[in-house]
């Protein structure tokens, strides 16, 4: 899931678990969330699976990327819009539409665990001061995870620590409006 940095050290880490890469899932086509994403696809075969919407940022990176950042651009295999679900590697995906902190940003569910990319933190959210960010979209896709996954779920981010929706619907400061909602309708 957004593999960033080398591909080299991805596949290697793959090969010491005894592990291959089946397929590659893009939850948003930010260049720190797809720099290994071509070489991992070229080298490994796996399919990448990427939203529909982030389509022309993956197969065209440099009118996206600040100058100085190189990206290869690759061509999703399979476009997601939201609400499939995917069986890969043994493993079933609810994929969740989650934009806000990118137009057509997803998240991926499977047993217990949702991967989140950059629409919520341990303690934090996504970033809305880029283009095609919005406060209000990004809020309502926290609200559509918060009522599609139970409290428990763990909530693996793209950046920094794992956490539990339940934690961040009790302490995340960004989400007071969705912990006012909860609280009115638990009366």
């Amino acid at each position: 899931i957004d593999p960033s940095g080398a591909a080299s050290e991805i596949r290697l880490a793959l090969g010491s678990l005894g592990a291959r890469c089946a397929a590659i899932l893009v939850t948003h086509a930010h260049f720190d969330h797809v720099t290994a994403l071509a070489d991992l696809a070229e080298g490994t075969g796996a399919p990448v699976h990427a939203a529909a919407a982030e389509r022309d940022v993956l197969e065209h990176p440099e009118r996206y990327i600040p100058a100085g950042i190189v990206v290869r651009p690759w061509a999703p295999d399979v476009l997601l819009d939201g609400g499939e679900r995917l069986e890969l590697a043994g493993m079933r995906f609810d994929v969740l539409s989650v934009p806000g902190h990118s137009p057509g940003h997803l998240a991926y569910a499977t047993e217990g665990n949702v991967f989140s990319g950059d629409v919520l933190f341990a303690g934090s959210v996504g970033r809305t001061d880029l283009p095609g960010a919005d406060w209000p979209t990004l809020i309502g896709s926290i609200r559509v995870l918060v009522a599609a996954l139970p409290p428990e779920t763990a909530v693996h981010p793209g950046h920094g620590p794992s956490t539990t929706l339940a934690t961040e619907l009790a302490t995340n400061p960004f989400l007071a409006e969705l912990r006012d909602e909860t609280r009115e309708v638990a009366r």
